[in-house]
């Protein structure tokens, strides 16, 4: 499993905004103490001095330190019990003023060890949802709201299936693929008409994928292709910058999910950059979900023998036929 660096780091500022929002609040709890108890400040002075003098008198040569660190110790144990009395007697908890860490894991570092904790991981996946939800609609498109019945359960004349069975098949295929994702999942490669749900479907398993602590990417193949272009031709260094960082995501993300493949122009630039894609995602071994409109004819027109025998070799194809949903649910004609 790996970690997209820029979700990451915007998880790791949350991470830290939190942390300074508790120490603002912490400071703030500190001065309406000290204003109804002013003998609190005079006491953490004396505390802090405490610990500088036994520290002084474990370093001081030329006599045994025991029972100078002894006497310090008793008077910084009673300073703390003083401390403790005075906040129950005024109504305030024993801890109101320790600085305890939201993550008893992590100590809000938001690592154990190498390892990252389980509070970031919980805000990564939230800052993964919120960057698909701007190109995706994850938030509301989830397999248990997906409508079959909206598929004719009338096959057409010289097919096998109708729409209705073809599409529960698809269905079960993403749900499986999402729930067991992982290093042996295979590359899915959903086609058909407009309006029968491949990015309803690729959505959902955007979702799932990335709730289990996946790294996912979502972008329509014009956007991709285009941050090829960016990276290799733009003269703003920051533009170019920002372009590599991107193509770097759609390289190295756990899923990546492209969208409207054949809409984008095929320049001999745009071809090699999708080469480049595929073939990588395959070799590194991650994993790709690609929707298209087109058939399996057309993509052989549009594009190179090399790309379209890695489709045609190492995807899953699922196909999608039947009346456009989206447009019977716009006349009416569906709920």
């Amino acid at each position: 499993m790996s970690y997209d660096g820029k979700i990451l780091r915007k998880a790791l500022n949350r991470l830290e905004a939190k942390r300074a929002e508790r120490a603002l609040l912490l400071a703030e709890r500190y001065e309406e103490v000290c204003r109804q108890i002013p003998r609190i400040r005079e006491i953490d002075a004396e505390l802090k001095t405490a610990i500088i003098d036994i520290i002084s008198a474990s370093l001081r040569s030329g006599s045994n330190p025991v029972p100078a660190i002894n006497v310090l110790r008793d008077k910084n144990l009673d300073l703390q019990a003083e401390r403790a009395e005075l906040l129950v007697s005024r109504g305030y908890p024993m801890d109101y003023l320790d600085d305890s860490p939201m993550c008893p894991l992590c100590g809000d570092t938001g690592y154990v060890g190498a390892e990252v904790c389980l509070c970031l991981k919980s805000l990564y996946t939230e800052e993964q949802m919120k960057e698909l939800s701007k190109l995706l609609n994850v938030g509301s498109q989830s397999f248990d709201s997906f409508r079959s019945d909206y598929y004719s359960d009338e096959a057409a004349p010289g097919d096998d299936a109708s729409p209705r069975e073809n599409i529960d098949i698809v269905y079960e295929t993403c749900v499986n693929y999402a729930h067991h994702f992982g290093k042996k999942s295979g590359n899915l490669f959903l086609s058909g008409p407009p309006g029968l749900g491949k990015t309803f479907l690729s959505a959902c398993i955007a979702r799932d994928v990335s709730q289990r602590g996946f790294s996912v990417v979502y972008d329509t193949a014009p956007g991709i292709l285009a941050q090829f272009e960016t990276q290799k031709f733009a003269r703003d260094p920051e533009e170019a910058g920002a372009a590599r960082d991107e193509v770097y995501r759609y390289l190295n993300c756990d899923l990546l999910i492209v969208d409207d493949l054949g809409t984008e122009l095929t320049t001999p630039l745009a071809l090699s950059s999708l080469y480049t894609l595929v073939n990588t995602r395959l070799v590194t071994g991650k994993k790709t979900v690609i929707n298209s409109n087109l058939t399996s004819e057309e993509l052989g027109k549009r594009y190179s023998t090399q790309i379209l025998s890695r489709i045609e070799g190492e995807y899953i194809k699922l196909p999608f036929f039947g009346k456009d949903i989206r447009l019977l649910r716009k006349t009416g004609l569906l709920p």
